[in-house]
């Protein structure tokens, strides 16, 4: 696994070897999909949900937006989104009654990613080959809400889907990687696991699995972490053309 920023061919290369690429672990969230309206966290309709109940200081909005960001790169695993919102309210001198964290928080009518363009097919040509396909995500809600969100976008079935906030852990903790493979009923070893956050891919590779990072702005700069540009580079990794 070295070489500085491998792509597509030469992660090829890095990565074949005797034992058959089984099944592919995909992290979500700038993996297979992007975020609606051009951001994760708050999902795009917070503005107009929060002013709805109560004005609110539009100059505030990016100052507040950063302290909840800061607030989840600090939580635990199992936090929920209604304490993610207070930390935003708070900035904002909003008082965060049960009614609008109720609604900030309330499944939509559409989801809040889209799948990047090259996803659906690659993930067809996958299950046509017979490979074994998981989501391993850190987020909220659960599985069945999660792989139902992800049909809606047209990435069609999973053989598993992992949670962090169902489960009570996030990468790169162990546990979330191993439910995802024992899911498959693989070993980490037969499995590929791809990520655009290069230390999950590096945690992957320490406990055994193959890995690349999708870097589709810049290539990886991380000597140890294959890097691909597309999806579509994850076809010959498992031999297909």
């Amino acid at each position: 696994m070295r070489g500085r920023g491998r792509s597509g061919a030469a992660a090829v290369g890095c990565l074949r070897g005797d034992v058959a690429i089984r099944g592919v672990l995909f992290d979500s969230g700038d993996t297979l999909v992007g975020p609606r309206g051009g951001r994760w966290n708050p999902r795009f309709d917070f503005e107009s949900v929060l002013l709805g109940h109560a004005p609110a200081p539009a100059h505030r909005f990016r100052s507040a937006f950063a302290a909840g960001e800061n607030w989840l790169r600090s939580s635990e695993a199992t936090s929920s989104r209604e304490d993610y919102h207070r930390v935003i309210l708070a900035e904002l001198g909003v008082e965060p009654n049960g009614e609008l964290l109720a609604e900030l928080s309330a499944p939509l009518d559409v989801p809040v990613f889209e799948a990047f363009p090259e996803a659906p097919g690659v993930l067809g040509h996958l299950r046509e080959a017979g490979v074994k396909l998981a989501i391993v995500t850190n987020n909220w809600g659960t599985a069945e809400s999660f792989l139902r969100l992800t049909t809606q976008v047209g990435l069609g079935e999973f053989d598993a889907c992992v949670v962090s906030a169902e489960i009570g852990c996030a990468k790169p903790d162990t546990d979330i990687y191993r439910q995802a493979s024992d899911l498959l009923e693989l070993r980490p070893d037969e499995c590929l696991f791809v990520d655009d956050v290069r230390a999950f891919v590096a945690a992957a590779l320490e406990l055994g699995y193959l890995g690349v990072a999708i870097c589709r702005a810049e290539p990886a700069e991380d000597p140890g972490v294959p890097s691909i540009r597309s999806l579509e580079e994850i076809l010959p990794l498992v031999g297909l053309p």
